[in-house]
């Protein structure tokens, strides 16, 4: 089996599936089309609580004071700034913050693979940036952003929006997906690319995808490979 997407075909095919799934657990993901364009995404929004410590500038022009840990998502909404619920995180010395937090996930015909752009704002409003993006990554992985920033998250202009985003770089996507597809096909079942390639990939950008769909999982039929992948009703 290819570790590759293999066309936008079969990309709008797994977010279909995706999307019934997501439709069925509540989670919040939807089918964005293009204005004019029969291109679209999936796009998710999300609440996150993120513990700061004390010595954090918390302005936007510093990479001082890192997350020292953060209590996960609590909710999700279309705008994020309606009335959630969380549970505040505590450790001495610091304070937590809660920020909105927006995923698109686009397809990338240079790597032929899915790309999951992303981007961070306060509750009032302002715009993280790159160093704030990474001190907010849970410690598992702020090292590996930190010391290999062109192989993780990079900043770019969203490709069909044409507004800046963060982005998860697609450059080794092949590489990690191989293996998982070559165990799911010696076991002759069906993989979702854009589920399974996320549940990996999701983590490093706060984004934890519930293991409830590995429950759900529906077959690919080809009539849905047809139909472009609309928003869950």
């Amino acid at each position: 089996m290819s570790s590759c997407l293999r066309g936008e075909e079969n990309f709008r095919r797994c977010c279909q599936s995706l999307l019934k799934m997501s439709d069925q657990l509540g989670d919040g993901w939807s089918w964005e089309p293009v204005q004019g364009s029969e291109e679209g995404y999936m796009r998710k929004t999300a609440l996150r609580s993120v513990f700061m410590e004390s010595t954090a500038t918390w302005n936007g022009d510093s990479s001082e004071g890192a997350a020292a840990d953060e209590t996960g998502v609590y909710g999700t909404n279309d705008d994020c700034d309606h009335e959630y619920e969380y549970e505040e995180g505590f450790m001495s010395g610091g304070s937590s913050h809660v920020l909105c937090y927006e995923y698109h996930i686009l397809y990338s015909c240079s790597y032929m693979t899915p790309v999951l752009y992303f981007r961070a704002s306060t509750l009032d409003g302002r715009s993280l940036s790159l160093d704030e993006v990474w001190s907010s990554a849970h410690p598992n992985f702020r090292l590996r952003l930190q010391h290999s920033p062109l192989t993780t998250i990079t900043q770019q202009e969203h490709p069909l929006l044409g507004q800046p985003f963060f982005m998860l770089h697609p450059c080794r996507t092949e590489e990690f997906m191989r293996p998982v597809l070559q165990l799911g096909t010696g076991q002759q079942r069906e993989v979702n690319y854009i589920l399974t390639w996320l549940s990996v990939v999701g983590p490093l950008a706060g984004l934890e995808v519930s293991l409830k769909y590995s429950t759900l999982q529906p077959q690919l039929t080809e009539p849905e490979a047809a139909r472009q992948p609309s928003s869950p009703s």
